[in-house]
C-alpha cells in the first residue's frame, strides 16, 4: 500500500468516526426534541444540557404568560421553588468553614429567640436533612430527632435564619452576595418589586391553565423556595458547586453524604440516601445527584451526573392537578439520559 493509499484511508476513517459522532450528537438532540414535542400536558418551560460548563442541549416551548402570549427565552426566570434549599445549605456551610457554626450543636445556640424546649435538642444537621421533627413551631416534635425523615419548608426556613444570625446580614444580602460572584446575573431572591422577566405560574387543571396569584414565598421562606433563576444560572451553579469552587472538599462531602433515606417518585419508588438539601442517586449503575422543586405554579428539576460532568436543568412555569404528572416530562428526559451514549460512554471519564 503506497503512502497517497494509505493517507486517503486514513482520512476516510477520520471522516467517517467525526460524522458518527456528530450522527450520534444529532440523534440525542432529536432524541429529547421528541420528549418534549410528544409530552402530556404539553411541556411549557426550559430545558438545558450542559457538560464540563458548555451547553450541549437547550430549548424552550411555550408561553411566558398566557394572556399576554409572550413566549417563553432561555433567559426567561422561574421560581425554583425547592431547588432553594441546596443553596440554603450550601450558604450554611460556608458559615462553618468560618468556625461560626457547629453542625452538631441545638439550633438554640443560633437562634436564641426560640423558646420550644425541642430548641435545645433540634441539631442543625438535622434541620438540614429533614430529620429534627418539627412540624409546627407552636407544637411538640412529631418524633425524636434524628430518627425518621420527614420533608418540609419549616427547617430550610430556620436554616436561613442561622445564615444570617451567623453573617450578620440578610439572609438575601448573603445569597445574592455568592450569586453576583458566581456570575448568576439572574438569580436573585424573589422580591414583589423584582418580577421583571418573570414567568407566571400556572395551575393546570384538565389543559385548563390558571394563573396562580397568590404566592407562598414570603420573606421568611427564601431559604426553603424563595430563589429565582434561570436553566442557564443553575447550570452555572452545579459547575462551581460540584467542580469544588464554592466549597471545600470537606464541606462538599458534608453536603452530599447520605444521612437518611428518603423516598421521591421522581428519583424511584425505594428510598434513596438524601444529604443537605441534596438527593444522592445510583440508577443504571450511574451515580447522579439532585432535587426536584414545585409550587406557585412552576416546577424545576436540577441532576448533575458527576461521572460524565453533566447538568440536566429543567423549569416548567404550569403545574399539573393530576401528582402523577408532576415533572412527567423531565422524569422522560432523565431516563434517555441515563441510557444515552452522552452518559454511559462519558461514565467513569472525567
Amino acid at each position: 500500500m503506497n503512502f497517497i493509499t494509505k493517507i486517503s484511508l486514513l482520512l476516510v476513517l477520520i471522516f467517517t468516526s467525526c460524522n458518527s459522532s456528530a450522527q450520534k450528537k444529532e440523534d440525542y438532540k432529536k432524541s429529547i426534541d421528541s420528549i418534549l414535542q410528544n409530552s402530556n400536558p404539553k411541556f411549557n418551560g426550559a430545558v438545558l444540557i450542559s457538560q464540563n460548563g458548555k451547553t450541549l442541549y437547550s430549548k424552550v416551548e411555550g408561553l411566558s404568560n398566557f394572556e399576554t402570549k409572550k413566549p417563553l427565552q432561555m433567559d426567561t426566570k422561574f421560581e425554583i421553588m425547592s431547588n432553594s434549599k441546596l443553596i440554603a445549605a450550601t450558604l450554611l456551610l460556608l458559615e462553618v468553614e468560618k468556625g461560626k457554626i457547629d453542625l452538631n450543636a441545638p439550633i438554640k445556640k443560633y437562634l436564641p429567640e426560640l423558646t420550644q424546649t425541642w430548641a435545645d435538642s433540634v441539631t442543625v444537621h438535622q434541620l438540614l436533612n429533614h430529620s429534627h421533627g418539627i412540624v409546627d413551631l407552636q407544637k411538640p416534635l412529631v418524633f425524636k430527632p434524628g430518627t425518621q425523615y420527614k420533608y418540609g419548608n419549616l427547617s430550610f426556613n430556620l436554616v436561613a435564619k442561622i445564615v444570617a444570625f451567623s453573617s450578620k446580614k440578610s439572609y438575601r444580602e448573603v445569597a445574592e452576595s455568592l450569586f453576583k460572584k458566581l456570575k448568576m446575573n439572574q438569580t436573585f431572591c424573589y422580591s414583589p418589586d423584582k418580577t421583571q422577566n418573570l414567568a407566571t405560574g400556572y395551575f393546570n387543571a384538565k389543559n385548563q391553565l390558571e394563573p396562580i396569584t397568590t404566592r407562598q414565598i414570603t420573606d421568611e421562606s427564601l431559604g426553603a423556595d424563595g430563589i429565582i433563576s434561570t436553566v442557564s444560572d443553575l447550570a452555572i451553579w452545579n459547575n462551581n458547586l460540584h467542580k469544588g469552587k464554592i466549597l471545600k472538599p470537606a464541606s462538599y462531602q458534608l453536603l452530599t453524604k447520605n444521612t437518611i433515606l428518603s423516598q421521591h417518585n421522581f428519583f424511584g419508588k425505594e428510598k434513596e440516601p438524601y444529604g443537605y438539601g441534596i438527593r444522592i442517586i445510583e440508577e443504571e449503575n450511574i451515580k447522579y445527584l439532585g432535587h426536584t422543586g414545585l409550587g406557585d405554579g412552576f416546577s424545576s428539576v436540577n441532576l448533575y451526573f458527576p461521572e460524565s460532568d453533566i447538568s440536566f436543568v429543567a423549569m416548567e412555569n404550569q403545574m399539573p392537578e393530576d401528582a402523577d404528572l408532576f415533572y412527567i416530562t423531565e422524569f422522560k428526559i432523565k431516563n434517555f439520559l441515563l441510557k444515552s451514549d452522552l452518559i454511559k460512554k462519558n461514565n467513569g471519564k472525567k
